[in-house]
């Protein structure tokens, strides 16, 4: 374990009664402040030695918390009330997740695109690229990849996700 982990345990919940917050993991008071500096709240943490997922600690009046997926959960195959194994430690990277070899090639080679993208604000560069990383095909990353460049080229950086969406089904045409 490096000297910057910290491992401890806590339980799957869900938030009662909210349409917003759901699956979620509480964080003890001492582990989170010591992640949490400022608004910068992003960390890396392996669950269960099976996910590792960059996220951010989220606050909750007296209390702190990871958001989880249904399809995290589902790939850890756990529900509410089981018992999480979990390492953490601070997201040093430079977007709070990994940027995609495809999408950094993209960017490399246009040049606009690429100044449209790092204008945009962290949490719109990150939606971008975890739309691109869960793809697991990596000629559809390099569709979404092109798909995006172009949409932010063509709108000077602006995102309008409907009309990205129909990029992304426009662009999966071109197989």
């Amino acid at each position: 374990m490096g000297k910057d982990e910290v491992t401890f345990t806590s339980t799957l919940d869900r938030f009662p009664a909210s349409p917003l917050w759901g699956l979620h993991f509480l964080v003890p008071h001492d582990i989170a402040v010591k992640f949490a500096t400022g608004k910068d709240r992003r960390v890396v943490c392996t669950i269960n030695d099976l996910v590792t997922l960059h996220c951010a600690i989220m606050p909750n009046k007296d209390t702190w918390f990871v958001m989880l997926n249904k399809d995290v959960t589902r790939r850890l195959q756990c529900s509410v009330g089981d018992e999480l194994r979990l390492v953490m430690y601070k997201d040093k990277s430079e977007y709070g997740m990994p940027m995609p070899e495809e999408f950094r090639e993209m960017l490399d080679q246009d040049p606009d695109a690429d100044r449209y993208f790092h204008k945009l604000t962290p949490g719109k560069q990150r939606s971008l690229l975890y739309i691109i990383s869960k793809v697991k095909n990596t000629d559809s990353r390099i569709r979404k990849s092109l798909a995006i460049a172009d949409h932010l080229t063509a709108n000077k950086g602006n995102i309008d996700f409907r009309l990205l969406n129909e990029a992304f089904k426009e662009y999966n045409k071109m197989q």
